[in-house]
């Protein structure tokens, strides 16, 4: 699924546009964001691709879902 990362005043946000949610990452599973999983504050775990690590954000990525509700 497309996902939209960026940056806001309170963290990390997630932005799924065919759900139309917006939620805070609450968890990454590595600090370079990039080849592992993070977590929204819905429960969603999401599987991130691979990325160079000085990838500026906001970023449009295709993420797969593996956890949560």
């Amino acid at each position: 699924m497309k996902v939209m990362l960026r940056n806001t005043p309170q963290g990390l946000s997630a932005y799924v546009p065919k759900k139309d949610l917006e939620e805070p990452v609450v968890a990454q599973e590595t600090a370079g964001l990039w080849g592992g999983t993070i977590t929204l504050a819905n429960g969603w775990v999401l599987a991130l691709p691979e990325m160079a690590a000085e990838t500026r954000l906001p970023i449009t990525v295709e993420a797969r879902r593996v956890g949560g509700e």
